[in-house]
This record gives structure tokens, C-alpha cells and sequence, in this order.
């Protein structure tokens, strides 16, 4: 159980904000076939491959396994599915190589928005007795936790577009990135929350490969090690819970090692921009840290991918040699219910 494990690929799609001409396994198959060949494996090098996936999205039962059409019918392959953001399917991948049960693991994740409305399919996700009924809306649940913090006085409107407003300055830079550069804070959706506090909806997928101890070395200059990581969820009822904190998330950060020392990237997993608020509070993120520099998921959200790729990007910026120490959030639920915090380090320069 102390095999060291790490981040060795990653690879993601153009997001955009819909991909009518292509299938899921279309989208997602170039994405499978790069992350290989940054690695230069097959598909029978592979001990294990976890995706993750929403059947709501799709519109029908089961249907990751028409998405495993993308990896390949032969040779049989060892595998997996969470119906979660694909950051989950990664903790799964996680623990079956710590275990010794494989070496090295593909993981994915997908998801397309475009076909219907996100904001009343994410009702499906709510309380059935108490809330569900009521059809609160994603949008409408987020904005309840924006005006509570403003109630607060932890933030303001200004404040919150500020927040957009530098992570789509930041994705100018992310050439796969749904929305770059200047654009306009817009009306409100819900108050307080205008257009630019909230995620484009949009399709894409991504996918990376882990790989354990030496095989990791061999497979990538400079591998993201995953030092720590650990997932943690809140009550089901909305009702019970204090909006303006984030306790799980702070509990997954203690278990992943977060608060042990600094780090000095964070992609968060902040689909609203009160969000980002709460978890560089809690997460202790001062303006050393870079937050984001991809442009976070106010620049592309594909739901059941867009955790998965604060991974994927804070483990690229470790490979590339632009970060030695990053925190990769991942976040599931309404108002950062269910959350996930990954501590990656590259080898000592």
C-alpha cells in the first residue's frame, strides 16, 4: 500500500459548447488515442481502466458501455465505471495500483451537456423527498449560496466578477478552453449571480494514465506524483448545511496532506465564481498561489470531466516543470457537496 503513484498523461478535448456531428465515442476517442501515445502504450499495456460518466446526460441506461467502443474491443481489458465525475474514477484507479493489483491504469471521463437542459437534469441529483420536488435549479442553488456568503460580508458582486473575469483572462492561454479571454460580466440569471459567475455549458472529455513507482519514471520525464488524496462528502439535505463553509472539502485537504506545506498551484473545481471564494478559504490559498491558471471551470465545464481535468491540468504544469508542489480539486453535488482534494509533487529539480 505505499507504492508511490503518479499522473504520467493527460489529455482533453477542444470544449465546446455543443458537438452535435460527433458521437460520445467520437469525441472521446482522439482523446484516448493521445494520452497513449504521450506515453507511447497500447491498450494491452494497460492494467486497468476506470471511466466516469452520467447516464442522465446520455438519456439512456448504461451507456459507458458504449463509450469502452473508444478503447478497443481486443485484447479483454481489466475495468471500471463510476457514475461520477471522472476525478472518482481516478481515486478508484488510485487505490487499485496502490494495492499492487496493476501498474499502470487509463482513466476517462465525458460528458455532453449540449442535448438537453443541465440545469434541470442536475435536479435529479437533490434530495427526492424534500428538495427534488421543488425543481431548484443548479443555477438557483448556487446563487442561494452566493447571497448567503455576501450576507456574510465575505464577498460582493464586484468581488465575484473579478473572479470570472481573471479566469477567463488566465484560459487565454488553454487553446482548449470553451470561453478566453474578455467577456461580459451579462445579465443576471439568478440574483446575485450574473452570467459571468456561472460555467458555459458545453461537451467535451479528457483522460489521463497513471502508473506506479519505477514504471512511472520510465514512462515521463518528470511524472505528477500523488502525494495524497482523499474525497469526503456533506448531508444530502441543503437545509442542514452552512453555505458559506465547505467542510468536507477542508477534511479531504487535511487527509491528502494539503496543509502540510505550501503549494504554489491550485486548479479548483469552482463551476460558480462565489465558489472559488469559499475553497481559497478554506483551503488557505493566499495571492501567492496560482489559482487556476487554466481558467478553471468558468472557462470550460463539461460535466463528468471538468474534475477530472483540475487534475489532469495541475499535473501537465508539474511535467512541464512550471510547478513543483499542486492541489487538484474536484467537486460533485449541489453548493460543493461532495468534494475531492488531490496533492501532486514533481521529483526535486
Amino acid at each position: 500500500m505505499n507504492r508511490e503513484i503518479a499522473v504520467v498523461a493527460f489529455a482533453q478535448t477542444d470544449h465546446r459548447r455543443t458537438s452535435d456531428a460527433v458521437s460520445e465515442v467520437e469525441m472521446l476517442m482522439p482523446v484516448l488515442h493521445q494520452v497513449l501515445e504521450r506515453t507511447g502504450l497500447k491498450t494491452a499495456d494497460i492494467g486497468f481502466t476506470c471511466s466516469g460518466s452520467s447516464d442522465y446526460l446520455a438519456g439512456r441506461a448504461f451507456s459507458f458501455t458504449l463509450a469502452l467502443d473508444g478503447v478497443g474491443a481486443w485484447p479483454p481489458i481489466s475495468e471500471s465505471h463510476v457514475e461520477m465525475d471522472g476525478a472518482w474514477a481516478l481515486y478508484e484507479a488510485w487505490v487499485k495500483l496502490r494495492t499492487g493489483d496493476a501498474d499502470t491504469a487509463l482513466v476517462y471521463s465525458y460528458g455532453k451537456s449540449s442535448p438537453g437542459s443541465v440545469r434541470d437534469v442536475l435536479t435529479r441529483q437533490l434530495d427526492p423527498y424534500y428538495v427534488a420536488p421543488l425543481w431548484p435549479d443548479s443555477v438557483a442553488l448556487a446563487a442561494l449560496q452566493a447571497q448567503a456568503l455576501i450576507d456574510a460580508g465575505t464577498t460582493d458582486e464586484p468581488a465575484l466578477a473579478a473572479v470570472g473575469a481573471r479566469s477567463r483572462a488566465d484560459a487565454e492561454a488553454n487553446s482548449h478552453a470553451q470561453l478566453r479571454g474578455s467577456v461580459p460580466q451579462g445579465d443576471y440569471l439568478v440574483r446575485p449571480l450574473r452570467t459571468g459567475d456561472c460555467p458555459p455549458i458545453g461537451d467535451g472529455a479528457a483522460a489521463v494514465v497513471l502508473a506506479a513507482g519505477e514504471r512511472a519514471r520510465g514512462l515521463c520525464e518528470r511524472p505528477a506524483w500523488i502525494r495524497g488524496i482523499d474525497h469526503r462528502i456533506e448531508a444530502h439535505g441543503i437545509g442542514v448545511r452552512d453555505l458559506t463553509d465547505s467542510p468536507s472539502t477542508r477534511l479531504a485537504a487535511q487527509r491528502a496532506g494539503a496543509y502540510e506545506r505550501p503549494v504554489d498551484t491550485a486548479e479548483l473545481h469552482a463551476p460558480f465564481s462565489s465558489q472559488e471564494v469559499i475553497l481559497r478559504e478554506v483551503l488557505g490559498l493566499d495571492d501567492r498561489v496560482r489559482v487556476n491558471p487554466s481558467g478553471g471551470a468558468l472557462a470550460a465545464n463539461p460535466i463528468m470531466a471538468a474534475g477530472l481535468i483540475r487534475i489532469g491540468e495541475a499535473a501537465a504544469r508539474i511535467h512541464r516543470g512550471e510547478s513543483d508542489r499542486a492541489l487538484a480539486h474536484a467537486t460533485s453535488g449541489p453548493c460543493l457537496q461532495q468534494n475531492l482534494v488531490a496533492v501532486l509533487e514533481g521529483d526535486p529539480r
